[in-house]
C-alpha cells in the first residue's frame, strides 16, 4: 500500500490561496480527514480522485473545485455528485495517473493545463473495499469540461469554494442510523464520501467557516434543498 503522501511540487510556485492545502498535506492522516485508514490486507483494491482547483476568468467569487452528478440509471451511487476518478487500471503508474486518466474520461479535461500539487493519505471506503488516494491538483490553464459520456455522467460544475463554505449551504444528512457532512449547491447535493473529504478539506485549508452542525436532515429533505438553492450566478 502506498503510505507516502504530500506535496509534490514547491507551494511557492502556487498561487497564495492554495499554498497552505499543499503544505498541510504532509500532516495529515486519515482519522484527521474523517475516514479510516485502509486495513493491511493486499486485496484491497487502488482507486484515486481528482480534487481539482482553478480560478474561472470573469468571475469574482475566488477559487473553484470541480464536481460531476453521475446518471440516475448506474448501479452504483446513481445520481450522486462525485470528484472525478476512480479504480486504477493495471497500466497506471499511481494515483496521480489513475485520477487524470478519470477525469479524461469523464470530463473531457486536457491534462496539460493541469498541475498535480499534492496527495492525501489513502482512505478506507469499506462498503466497496477501495483505498481512495485523493490526488489535488491546481487548474493553472482550465479549459472547456463535459459529460463526455452521458451514460455515465449527468452534469459537471466548478463550484465556488465560497459557496461550499457559506453556513447556510452546510448540513448532515442522515442515512441509515448514521449522519455525513454535506453541501447544497443548485441542483446538486454534496454528500457520501465526497461531501465526507470536502469538508476535510476545507478544514485542512482553513477555508471552513462555522456552521450549524445540529442541523441534520433526512436525504431526501436535503436533495429538495438543493433544488430550491437560488443562485442565479452559479455556472455563469
Amino acid at each position: 500500500m502506498n503510505e507516502e503522501h504530500g506535496p509534490l511540487i514547491d507551494s511557492n510556485e502556487l498561487p497564495v490561496w492554495l499554498r497552505p492545502l499543499v503544505e498541510r498535506t504532509a500532516g495529515v492522516d486519515a482519522k484527521s480527514l474523517g475516514w479510516l485508514r485502509p486495513p493491511d490486507r493486499e486485496d484491497v483494491r487502488p482507486a484515486a480522485v481528482l480534487i481539482l482547483f482553478g480560478e474561472e476568468p470573469g468571475r469574482n467569487d475566488g477559487p473553484d473545485v470541480l464536481l460531476l452528478r453521475r446518471a440516475e440509471n448506474l448501479n452504483s451511487h446513481p445520481g450522486q455528485v462525485a470528484f472525478p476518478g476512480g479504480a486504477t487500471d493495471d497500466g497506471d503508474a499511481g494515483p496521480v495517473e489513475t485520477a487524470l486518466r478519470e477525469a479524461i474520461e469523464e470530463v473531457g479535461v486536457l491534462p496539460s493545463g493541469i498541475t498535480p500539487v499534492a496527495t492525501l493519505p489513502e482512505l478506507y471506503l469499506a462498503h466497496s473495499d477501495f483505498r481512495v488516494t485523493p490526488v489535488l491538483a491546481h487548474w493553472h490553464d482550465p479549459g472547456p469540461v463535459e459529460a463526455v459520456d452521458p451514460a455515465e455522467t449527468a452534469a459537471v460544475a466548478r463550484v465556488p469554494i465560497s459557496m461550499l463554505a457559506r453556513p447556510s449551504n452546510r448540513l448532515n444528512v442522515r442515512i441509515g442510523g448514521r449522519t455525513s457532512p454535506a453541501f447544497l449547491v443548485p441542483d446538486m447535493l454534496v454528500w457520501g464520501f465526497t461531501g465526507g473529504l470536502l469538508d476535510g478539506v476545507l478544514d485542512l485549508a482553513g477555508w471552513s467557516q462555522e456552521w450549524n452542525r445540529g442541523d441534520v436532515r433526512e436525504l431526501s429533505e436535503a436533495w429538495q434543498a438543493a433544488v430550491d438553492i437560488d443562485d442565479p450566478g452559479f455556472g455563469q
